[in-house]
């Protein structure tokens, strides 16, 4: 009986990408291909990844392509392709360019790799994950946005360090779009099970909801040159590890509502379930007036980029 080792392919050899690769090697999730037009970039991190697995002690095999095809059969793609920010920008100026690349990556992804679970990391993420499944045609449960994992991280990082507590016992959640207008949901946070309302002043949890709203500005004004990546590569490997050991993960992605929360055709984020089949379920919370007010906010904002999409030629 002939087992073979999973496949991850991840679309976008820049920093984002590489990191992707990098923390899918080392937790030996399968092989993985690294994807760029620049065939160069994408084979010499491949190999210089590979080259890392004997000191590491890693057993998945890497490659660097240039070519679609080398995606054959993959079980998940991560695809990062795209600009990244600089200061200044918002998310959505970067709208029309990465529509584009999305098209191109997609169409060589469903000829490809018709079976795969995309996980779409390119930004603006909620209107990129939209095009991803356009494009590919894929069932909702195989296209899910990499973005409230990561705005979640950086709420329990922002806690962790405020109440001077462990890291793994903050527990949080982040529902919508993933810029301004997302909803952290300090209802639903718990510190070692407490809830975290009893744990911190309203004053200071509203500096952190800030700081978490802001976290990817706050990353490009101190980078100047470029966007985050260790934290956006960590959360998108985080979700394809759920996928690929069918982990049944209740974790805030990205998905197209089908009803939910009163939205149809519309990436928000939300909580799933991440399994075998990819998006296995949406967790639907009750939600306060309050709640549904942001989050009603946050889906409207994703829905004028998907509207200025609409105006795009891509």
């Amino acid at each position: 009986m002939t087992h073979k080792r999973k496949k991850i392919s991840v679309v976008g050899a820049g920093f984002v990408g590489s990191t992707c690769a990098h923390w899918a090697a080392a937790r030996e999730l399968g092989d993985v291909v690294l994807l760029d037009i620049n065939e160069g970039a994408a084979k010499g991190k491949a190999l210089d990844l590979y080259e890392s697995s004997p000191v590491e002690q890693f057993d998945s095999r890497i490659w660097g392509s240039n070519n679609y095809q080398d995606a054959a059969n993959s079980d998940v793609v991560i695809i990062t392709a795209g600009l990244p920010r600089k200061p200044g920008m918002s998310r959505d100026d970067l709208l029309a360019t990465n529509a584009k690349i999305m098209k191109e990556v997609c169409e060589g992804i469903k000829k490809n790799a018709p079976q795969a679970v995309l996980i779409v990391v390119s930004n603006p993420l909620d209107a990129m994950a939209y095009v991803a499944k356009q494009v590919t045609g894929f069932p909702r449960e195989r296209v899910i946005g990499m973005a409230g994992v990561l705005d979640t991280a950086r709420f329990r990082t922002f806690i962790s360090e405020a109440l001077n507590v462990s890291i793994k016992d903050v527990q949080a959640i982040v529902l919508g779009g993933h810029g301004d207008t997302m909803v952290p949901m300090p209802r639903h946070c718990s510190v070692g099970g407490v809830p975290l309302t009893e744990m911190i002043e309203p004053a200071q949890l509203e500096a952190i909801i800030q700081r978490t709203r802001q976290g990817g500005a706050e990353i490009v004004n101190l980078l100047k040159t470029g966007s985050a990546y260790y934290a956006p590569a960590a959360s998108a490997v985080q979700m394809a590890e759920a996928i690929l050991k069918d982990q049944k993960r209740i974790l805030p992605c990205a998905v197209e509502l089908q009803g939910e929360y009163g939205a149809r055709n519309l990436f928000v984020g939300v909580l799933a379930k991440l399994g075998g089949g990819g998006m296995e379920k949406v967790i639907e919370l009750k939600l306060n007036d309050n709640e549904k007010k942001m989050l009603e906010n946050s889906m409207k904002a994703v829905e004028e980029l998907v509207t200025a999409l609409g105006k795009i030629q891509y």
